[in-house]
């Protein structure tokens, strides 16, 4: 599934949109980046409520493809600028990070 697939199945808005619409191969939930760093599959989405700077350069440094905001958290400018520095997308949910990862882990086990 593409990115802007998962987005549309999720009813998630695209914050930061200059991405390569890529395959997402996966996800992993983590609000601790250093969990992140160590367990995150290459080219997967990371489900997350941190949304700050430091979860962009987590995402570049293991190859995250998306960054999925839950609880519509605020988006610091700072962090949309990174992202896009790095062309890692970011989109935003109301929903929390249970519901997230349990439709995420339903569309990628079928």
């Amino acid at each position: 599934m593409k990115i802007k697939e998962l987005a549309a199945v999720l009813n998630a808005e695209i914050c930061q949109n200059e991405f390569d619409d890529v395959e997402v191969v996966g996800a992993y939930t983590s609000d601790l980046l250093s969990d992140v760093m160590a367990n995150a599959k290459d080219g997967g989405a990371l489900i997350t409520i941190q949304a700050h700077k430091n979860t962009v350069a987590v995402a570049e440094l293991v190859n995250i493809s998306v960054i999925i905001i839950c609880n519509s958290r605020p988006l610091p400018d700072d962090m949309l600028e990174a992202a896009k520095s790095e062309g890692i997308a970011v989109i935003r949910t109301t929903e929390n990070q249970f519901t997230v990862s349990g439709k995420l882990w339903g569309l990628f086990n079928k």
